[in-house]
């Protein structure tokens, strides 16, 4: 395993990182506990978890598999706006994440999911949740205060430079980072940590291995393992989080780091030539958009809108068909014309997207 130094924490982190949000809903604790300890034994020392995941288990996994742990380790849990509004409520949700860890402190705690500069401003202000994660710190629950973020490149200069934080943990991959490489690399020159999650954009990478096929440059290789690789490659990358849920994933994941090359500023231009404009317009699924008033399944057409930039009009109407050949699609399920346009979808939306305008697209060409 490669370790890279976290910002100017003196911390040596593993430059894969194990993403716990993918446990299987069919494993005990114990067993999903015991993927944790096999990574360490591999070498990965970096644990990020977080109340909710997995139907809001992955804490109670962790703090499980801690109590056994074959190596040290360093571990990352969040606290969020919309669930902790203030410092009082961000000091009851790291005493609960504690309890449920087993732990005496946390090592990184994240500010959560800061979606642009209008959200961090109410999570830095007076009385917000940063100064109850703060005044943990000062109290010794806390190692690290940093944060997690969706806002664009630019917003993320302005952030680092504030100097709130030691470390930063943002989407990046294959897929999306020409437009993401800005926040990325202010974060590393402002000396802070730099964890990538989302290396396999939301599986949208894997699952287009024929058009994604050209960063695989050796035998063997997977798709899965070519994007890991590509951003654990990246000098100013500390951590590539991979959601990990079974022992042949970690397996698998931890491969990519075998003689690792840091890569080529040619190298970054050259992959940057084969992608299409719009890549950083592809949704990777996330569902946070699921709250449609009239009920439109947003993900499964915003798919389908992936298709079309992805291979074209045509590839895009006839998987429309096959979807619903298979049912996945109903005649009478809620359909893009039924958009009322209310923006709900894009208020949630961590990418940004025009999904509005997406979906009267579809609504034309479909």
């Amino acid at each position: 395993m490669i370790y890279k130094e976290y910002g100017k924490t003196g911390k040596k982190v593993s430059a894969i990182g194990f993403g716990g949000m993918r446990f299987p809903d069919s494993y005990s604790i114990e067993e999903a506990a015991e993927v944790v300890r096999h990574a360490s034994r591999l070498g990965i020392n970096y644990f990020d978890t977080a109340p909710f995941y997995c139907h809001d288990r992955s804490e109670d996994i962790m703090g499980e598999a801690f109590k056994d742990m074959p190596n040290p380790f360093y571990v990352s849990t969040k606290s969020g706006l919309g669930n902790e509004p203030d410092a009082d409520a961000v000091r009851k949700r790291i005493e609960n994440s504690l309890r449920r860890l087993g732990l005496s402190k946390i090592t990184f705690h994240h500010m959560w999911c800061i979606m642009d500069l209008a959200h961090y401003r109410k999570v830095i202000a007076p009385g917000g949740p940063y100064w109850g994660a703060l005044k943990a710190k000062e109290e010794g629950l806390i190692e690290h205060l940093v944060f997690s973020t969706h806002a664009t490149g630019e917003e993320i200069a302005i952030m680092v430079k504030e100097g709130y934080f030691e470390g930063v943990t943002l989407g990046y991959n294959i897929a999306n980072f020409p437009y993401r490489q800005v926040g990325v690399q202010a974060a590393y020159e402002a000396g802070l940590g730099v964890v990538t999650m989302n290396p396999l954009g939301g599986g949208l990478i894997p699952q287009n291995e024929e058009y994604f096929s050209f960063i695989k440059d050796r035998e063997n290789e997977s798709i899965t393992q070519a994007a890991l690789r590509f951003n654990v490659s990246h000098e100013a990358i500390t951590v590539t989080l991979a959601g990990m849920g079974t022992i042949e994933e970690v397996e698998h994941n931890v491969k990519a780091t075998e003689n690792l090359e840091i890569l080529s500023e040619a190298k970054i231009l050259e992959i940057k030539s084969k992608l299409k404009n719009d890549m950083n317009q592809l949704c990777t699924t996330c569902q946070y958009c699921k709250k449609c008033p009239k009920d439109i399944d947003i993900p499964v057409f915003m798919e389908l809108y992936n298709m079309n930039v992805l291979k074209g009009l045509e590839a895009t109407q006839q998987k429309y068909a096959e979807l619903k050949d298979w049912n996945i699609i109903k005649a009478e399920d809620p359909m893009p014309k039924d958009c009322i346009a209310c923006g709900k979808c894009e208020k949630l939306c961590t990418q940004h997207l025009d999904i509005i305008a997406r979906l009267k697209w579809l609504e034309v060409n479909l």
